[in-house]
């Protein structure tokens, strides 16, 4: 069904423009109107998220309300909002996100506060996706390298693209490879210090009950292997002890209900002091795990 245009939108200041983008995002049901209208005006109008309320009172082109409508009959589809625009903040840096990367959540800032508690001088990000994880350690730790490998090379490229825009080219390499395939863990050239992933874990049952905005517009090989969602660790952990220095750490994001079975598959492959951090939300969010010396 076509989506029909508002008459709101043919004139008026940024104000007016922005109350009929929020009710007609809330009249078709979606769960944050107002944040959704604001970023998408803001992006619209040039101008930081955090100043649009000093902008409401002023007009706007014929040119920048039509793009402004054509944005939310793109979030009226589901199109997430981060497609829309163009990225996303993740850690208080700008990553661009394509239909071809998962958008960067804020549950994995966890993985992220978790690993700056100790220093690594060589990283590898395995599923890279946007390269939010890697990119965001590598500008936090300016004297640290590291490797981003990932199946897909249109999410590869995105992640490339991150990476020039925040000129850190010079200390990250980007791998095709798939971990789904025997001998992958052989052409990663390690040891190293930290390794990080945010694999695809949603199982086969949950993918249909995912919500619009992510089961039609976020690529389904970055959400799920299928099954009960724990391919991707039953093939990463058993590697991981060859990929690691003697006294290093991986990091791996997970499903809240995985937390007991990815836990004894790291301590089945031979990863010590295995242990569960929770989210924000009290969630259980990430398996944190270390590789000792013998």
């Amino acid at each position: 069904m076509p989506i029909l245009p508002c008459e709101a939108f043919v004139t008026g200041t940024a104000a007016h423009v922005l109350s009929a983008g929020r009710t007609r995002l809330r009249d078709a049901g979606l769960p944050d109107p107002a944040t959704d209208a604001r970023r998408l005006l803001a992006f619209v109008m040039g101008v930081p998220g955090a100043r649009l309320t000093l902008h409401l009172q002023d007009p706007l082109t014929a040119d920048a309300v039509q793009r402004f409508e054509a944005a939310i009959e793109a979030r009226l589809r589901r199109q997430p909002v981060a497609q829309i625009v163009g990225g996303r903040q993740f850690w208080g840096r700008w990553f661009n996100v394509t239909p071809d990367v998962l958008d960067p959540r804020p549950e994995t800032e966890t993985l992220i506060a978790a690993a700056l508690e100790k220093p690594a001088l060589r990283i590898l990000d395995l599923g890279t996706g946007s390269g939010c994880i890697l990119l965001t350690l590598l500008a936090e730790w300016p004297d640290a390298t590291g490797c981003a490998l990932e199946a897909s090379p249109a999410a590869l490229a995105v992640a490339r693209s991150n990476a020039e825009a925040l000129s850190l080219t010079q200390r990250a390499t980007f791998q095709l490879g798939d971990w789904t395939r025997p001998g992958w863990a052989g052409a990663l050239e390690g040891p190293f210090d930290l390794i990080v992933s945010n694999p695809p874990y949603v199982t086969h049952s949950e993918m249909a009950d995912l919500e619009a905005d992510v089961l039609d517009w976020e690529p389904h090989m970055a959400l799920s292997p299928g099954g009960d969602g724990l391919d991707a660790y039953r093939a990463i952990i058993p590697a991981l002890r060859g990929l690691l220095t003697p006294t290093g750490r991986v990091l791996l994001e997970i499903g809240p209900t995985q937390g007991a079975q990815v836990s004894d598959l790291a301590a089945a492959g031979g990863l010590e002091n295995v242990q569960l951090l929770p989210d924000l939300d009290s969630r259980d969010r990430v398996v944190l795990a270390h590789n000792f010396a013998k």
